[in-house]
């Protein structure tokens, strides 16, 4: 029998999901130091740190609501610097309060990657901030709010960077198609989690970053 993800891609075709990732017993969630995960519409608990699970059911879906949802944050942050050739994307380290990450399984291990942090290219006339929220949505469900800069980074076709976020709603269980589970780590086990090589750089950044704080 073939899975199917809740959602079609872009083109409204199925996706199929070749080898589906297991859920967690719900009592991870609810455990600081377990790794805890979630597959498309699979169950949570009702909040975590006292913030509800719950579809994001405002969501933006144009560019232009996008610009105006995410509301850039007034932070410190370098001038971003594109190399040739490169193209322009943005991706968020989500923290939770107990101190874990969000990360995300993209559906099919899609460019190498068993887990990793939720990215993508940047539309154009929107800004970095705004891609790193889009993102952060479309591929694990979440509603984010960008806290600070992290690195700026190369990858294999773009040119990222990386910001802070904390979660401030939405429900990972709404995943969008291109992920088929999405995880919440403990910070120590990031590196045995994302372990694809272009994920050790912003993991390397997040250590020292925490270590300063």
């Amino acid at each position: 029998m073939r899975t199917l993800h809740p959602f079609p891609d872009d083109d409204g075709r199925p996706v199929v999901i070749r080898q589906p990732s297991a859920p967690t017993p719900l009592s991870c969630w609810l455990d600081a130091q377990q790794h805890a995960t979630v597959i498309p519409a699979g169950p949570l608990p009702a909040a975590l740190n006292g913030i509800a699970f719950a579809p994001w059911t405002e969501a933006p879906d144009t560019a232009h609501g996008w610009s105006a949802c995410a509301m850039d944050a007034a932070l410190d942050e370098p001038p971003f610097l594109l190399p040739a050739g490169m193209a322009a994307a943005a991706g968020t380290v989500i923290r939770e309060d107990d101190g874990r990450v969000w990360l995300v399984a993209p559906s099919n291990g899609f460019g190498g990657y068993a887990a990793t942090f939720p990215k993508g290219r940047v539309d154009p006339c929107t800004s970095l901030q705004c891609a790193g929220v889009r993102e952060a949505y479309e591929e694990s469900g979440l509603r984010v709010r960008i806290e600070a800069f992290l690195l700026d980074v190369r990858r294999t076709q773009t040119y990222t960077r990386f910001y802070i976020a904390r979660r401030i709603g939405g429900s990972p269980a709404c995943m969008g198609w291109e992920s088929q589970a999405v995880h919440l780590v403990p910070a120590t086990q990031l590196r045995q989690v994302a372990t694809h090589p272009n994920d050790g750089p912003v993991i390397a950044a997040l250590e020292r970053w925490l270590e300063q704080q």
